[in-house]
């Protein structure tokens, strides 16, 4: 008798629960890309299925509720990226906005989620002020920063003889801190920045641009740039003959503008990154996944957005509860352990410290296999990779 009303009372309590589950409303993470234009292939819809990849890996639900993947095209234009981040957490029940691989946008979604008490994963995004003037109690930059790249790349390229540079910088929040960012380290090791250019996001034409490179007689053309417009000014530097006499450098480098570019034009190129499918048997696991999905190369903006999404729902389920602000601090009391970071660290500006590595890309000759393109040659810790918290400027770090 006993043992059919335990049955019973476990059968009322599972179907109560359910209930609960299923009258809640979902837990919505919105994850705010390019889905159109010149990083889509960085971010897109790669981070989409990324970021429902965790969501299915860590079982579906927290808290008795529905986890819920939501995503939206915030066409690189922060006015729409920032309605769009408004609408999701004042109607659509967002507790987290991921992704948003554009600098300019980014900022714009940090101050959102920050008045609102919401978090923002930021695993698209590259400047570094989102963890120094712009930082966010509730905001996590996971993935890679302007700062970091910079440390990699550039100063790799200074130490094997770079010392005259020219940069043409995309005219937007990216450009302006990668190209800061890499001045200071040229500066530090001895070189100059002999000039530089501006040019409009999403460019098709480089002409004029390259040229005033060309005339610069720098050793060295630094691409502050990404996505479409590394790729065009990278076709359209080869076209010119300026990588002849020229060395011509990629500030921030995805593979999926390798696997555009092909090895016969992108061979020799230095370039750093937070994540290649190819490092180790667990990234090959996790890609294999990802690849089997989209056939498609993921991107550390892809691996980042799992590991962030993935990290997010461990410490609602650690904190018992959505609150913004308690699960923020959650995240940067627990450790970061994923097949992309090992024993990383949340700091209290929001900056996630993990490896960063430089890689240089191999011949054609030199690759064995589909995506086969990268040769590591060095491991960067992050707590060399990334900028001490106590230089950004952060005001959350003036108020202790």
């Amino acid at each position: 008798m006993r043992s059919t009303w335990a049955v019973v009372f476990l059968s009322l309590f599972f179907h109560s629960n359910r209930a609960r589950a299923e009258s809640a409303p979902p837990l919505r993470i919105g994850v705010l890309s390019d889905m159109s234009s010149l990083y889509t292939d960085n971010g897109g819809q790669g981070s989409v299925v990324a970021a429902q990849m965790a969501v299915d890996d860590f079982g579906g639900m927290v808290l008795n509720r529905r986890v819920e993947i939501i995503a939206a095209d915030n066409q690189n234009k922060p006015d729409i990226g920032g309605g769009i981040a408004r609408r999701w957490i004042d109607n659509d029940y967002v507790e987290a906005i991921a992704d948003v691989p554009n600098s300019a946008v980014a900022l714009a979604v940090q101050g959102i989620t920050r008045d609102r008490k919401k978090i923002f994963l930021a695993t698209g995004s590259a400047t570094s002020r989102l963890t120094g003037d712009e930082c966010s109690p509730t905001g996590v930059h996971w993935t890679y920063d302007t700062y970091a790249l910079s440390q990699g790349t550039t100063k790799a390229v200074s130490k094997l003889g770079g010392k005259k540079w020219f940069f043409l910088s995309a005219d937007y929040s990216l450009g302006t801190q990668l190209e800061a960012d890499s001045r200071k380290v040229i500066g530090s090791l001895g070189g100059e920045a002999v000039g530089s250019v501006k040019h409009p996001l999403n460019t098709p034409d480089f002409s004029s641009f390259l040229l005033q490179a060309q005339s610069s007689r720098a050793d060295v053309i630094a691409l502050a740039d990404a996505g479409g417009d590394f790729i065009n000014a990278v076709k359209q530097a080869g076209e010119f003959g300026i990588t002849k006499s020229q060395k011509l450098v990629g500030l921030l480098v995805f593979i999926a503008d390798i696997h555009s570019l092909g090895l016969e034009s992108a061979q020799g190129l230095i370039l750093s990154s937070a994540f290649y499918w190819d490092l180790n048997d667990e990234t090959r696991a996790w890609s294999k996944r990802f690849i089997a999905k989209t056939n498609k190369v993921p991107t550390m903006i892809h691996a980042g957005t799992y590991g962030a999404v993935m990290h997010y729902l461990k410490a609602i389920s650690a904190a018992g509860t959505v609150d913004g602000p308690t699960v923020a601090a959650k995240m940067r009391a627990m450790p970061v352990n994923d097949f992309m970071t090992k024993n990383g660290v949340i700091r209290e500006d929001g900056r996630l410290l993990r490896d960063m590595y430089l890689f240089k890309v191999k011949k054609p000759s030199e690759s064995k296999c589909r995506f086969d393109y990268y040769e590591l040659l060095a491991t960067i810790p992050g707590k060399e990779a990334f900028r001490p918290q106590e230089e950004g400027g952060c005001p959350l770090l003036s108020k202790k």
